[in-house]
């Protein structure tokens, strides 16, 4: 991303050259950030120590999945339908991780018969499974008693998580183990998202290093994912560098005392994608109450939920006049919602901006990950284009929606 005259430029691109090629609203990817991104995360670890599985909720992009193919990541994914796209995509068997919530038997049956690996978060899923499979390997889910995020929504450990076996239900775990001759070669953990220190993640880590002591067949370890990205100004990005020497020291102090080869997974989502997605709209309306100046766009929730549902900052830019006279406003949507804002940030809606003006294009930062893929067609609103830019050049890696698209499964339309 850079500034070129004033004006915002994507990968050596202008915002107007690709809006005016691909239309208007618009998600666009830099592949150069998605690499990058992920060059800097592993680079942290020792070689042949940590496996990366992206969390593929974060954007299911195939294009955006072959691109972390070829970086050398795998997928951790949460549906039938997220593990048939990794493979689609061209991920092996191997290198994906099923973890299902609340999934139904047949999910995990296409998982076995696919020869992707299966974890499992309850005692009542895990008894199923050895009535299934018995005599075969699984991994577990374990809810380590403690959570941490952004908001109460996205914390996934703790008593009031829904998220794995807690961590005091070992022994029913072990012995469905033993009933089933079922070997347990994994133990997972997630704590939650938007996480930005170590503490959090290494207390969690000393938690599941404690259960991991007695399972004693053990390939991996999986400390899952949560990274956050400074969405805000004044938020610091997680120092990954300084939490990956903590983890890989304590990591190995526990290979040595466990006396096998295990190997270290992690599951990052947003830390990847999350900086790579921008979305851009375009100013369509502006009005004034005697409290705001509100501006419209041609977008809205149902193209990035976050705002509405966390309350969650993403810096706005006049991609059409970067700098400016400043005035205070009210970036909106077109959903017939009065909480459509885009620049909401926890009980504020106003943001410093340079006045923008009818026609002019505005860019949602750091919208690559939770963005397109949480989107929907509420309002009958289609969603948008995504596109790819790199080395100055663009490719449209998913189409925008038509009013066909948005009609088709209706069994007695026309």
């Amino acid at each position: 991303m850079n500034i070129i005259n004033n004006t915002l430029f994507l990968e050596d691109i202008s915002v107007e050259t690709l809006m005016q090629e691909y239309g208007s609203p618009l998600y666009v990817y830099e592949e150069s950030v998605l690499r990058s991104q992920f060059r800097q995360l592993s680079s942290g670890f020792p070689e042949g120590l940590l496996e990366i599985h992206y969390s593929m909720k974060a954007n299911s992009n195939p294009s955006l999945l072959k691109i972390l193919r070829e970086e050398g990541s795998s997928i951790d994914a949460v549906s039938e339908f997220e593990v048939r796209l990794a493979l689609e995509s061209g991920f092996e068997p191997q290198q994906i991780i099923f973890t299902g919530n609340n999934n139904t038997l047949a999910e995990i049956e296409y998982c076995v018969e696919q020869k992707v690996s299966v974890n499992l978060g309850s005692l009542v899923l895990l008894e199923k499974f050895g009535q299934r499979f018995p005599h075969t390997s699984v991994s577990v889910r374990i809810n380590p008693g403690i959570g941490a995020g952004h908001h109460a929504h996205c914390i996934t450990g703790g008593p009031d998580s829904k998220f794995g076996i807690y961590h005091n239900q070992i022994d029913a775990v072990l012995a469905l183990a033993t009933k089933y001759k079922l070997t347990l070669n994994g133990v997972h953990s997630h704590i939650g998202t938007g996480i930005y220190s170590a503490e959090p993640m290494l207390e969690a880590m000393e938690m599941i290093l404690a259960v991991a002591e007695k399972f004693p067949d053990l390939e991996f370890i999986d400390f899952g994912g949560g990274f956050g990205i400074p969405y805000r100004p004044e938020q610091q990005a997680l120092d990954m560098k300084d939490l990956s020497q903590k983890m890989t020291r304590r990591f190995t102090e526990f290979r040595q005392c466990y006396g096998r080869e295990i190997s270290m997974k992690i599951e990052p989502g947003k830390l990847l994608v999350g900086p790579a997605g921008i979305l851009l709209t375009t100013v369509t309306n502006i009005t004034d109450t005697p409290k705001h100046h509100f501006v419209g766009v041609d977008s809205g929730f149902n193209h990035l939920l976050r705002p509405i549902l966390y309350g969650s900052y993403h810096k706005i830019l006049n991609a059409s006049r970067y700098s400016g006279d400043e005035e205070d406003v009210v970036v909106v949507g077109y959903i017939c919602e009065s909480g459509d804002i885009f620049s909401r940030s926890g009980d504020k809606i106003e943001r410093k901006l340079p006045s923008p003006v009818i026609g002019e294009r505005l860019a949602f930062l750091d919208a690559g990950a939770y963005g397109f893929s949480m989107s929907s067609q509420y309002n009958s609103r289609p969603r948008p284009a995504e596109v790819l830019v790199h080395q100055g050049q663009s490719r449209l890696i998913r189409r925008a929606e038509t009013f066909e698209d948005l009609t088709q499964f209706f069994v007695d339309f026309n």
